[in-house]
């Protein structure tokens, strides 16, 4: 609370376990995405609304970071927020996004241990089918397509990644956190087959 209210980072909301607490009225700006970009907007500090939920990330150990679970009543008081939100402003299913998200060269959170299927589940993101992901992850062990493809299908979803056809560092980057979300078993950044099946399923869920 001391991070969020008397220095120059803010946001619109904290969730502690199940109680919520409103630091910035949602009509004014909160200072939490700092240098930004999704969909081609940037520094989203000025068009989102921020919530902060009380949570360590991860542990620093002698084998890697040990991230955390995310309690049932914060993630409940979560669902209940964003749900809340989502109808107040008529806000479309693409609209909750994480911190890496916008920011996949400097943040991580909220982790691969936050449960993003239970807010597909709730219906406030889209996620990959099984169908497509049985049917296209053979093709891609086959053929994997080449960096530029991941390039443009991150684009295509939202995320900041520079069309290099490199797979440099900053593709990584992006790749890593697209796995930490949608396949948080392995998150190494790497292009592979699931991963493919993963962008394509969610790119083909955008087309008319």
């Amino acid at each position: 609370m001391q991070l969020l209210t008397k220095t120059g980072v803010s946001s619109h909301y904290l969730i502690d376990e199940n109680k919520v607490y409103r630091l910035v009225d949602e009509n004014r700006r909160a200072w939490h995405a700092g240098d930004s970009q999704w969909q081609g907007r940037t520094w989203l500090n000025s068009s989102t609304i921020g919530i902060e939920v009380v949570h360590p990330g991860y542990f620093e150990t002698e084998s890697g970071k040990q991230w955390q679970p995310w309690s049932e009543a914060q993630i409940d008081t979560l669902l209940l927020l964003l749900q809340d939100i989502r109808y107040r402003h008529g806000l479309g299913i693409d609209s909750v996004i994480g911190h890496a998200d916008i920011a996949p060269q400097r943040k991580t959170d909220p982790g691969p241990e936050f449960p993003w299927f239970r807010l597909a589940q709730a219906g406030l993101i889209r996620w990959p089918l099984h169908a497509d992901i049985q049917q296209q992850q053979p093709l891609f062990e086959r053929e994997l397509p080449k960096p530029v493809w991941f390039q443009q299908q991150l684009k295509t979803l939202g995320y900041a990644v520079e069309q290099t056809g490199e797979l440099d560092e900053q593709t990584r980057n992006v790749l890593a956190v697209l796995q930490m979300k949608y396949r948080p078993q392995l998150f190494d950044g790497e292009p592979d087959a699931q991963t493919a099946a993963i962008l394509w399923s969610l790119v083909n869920q955008l087309s008319p």
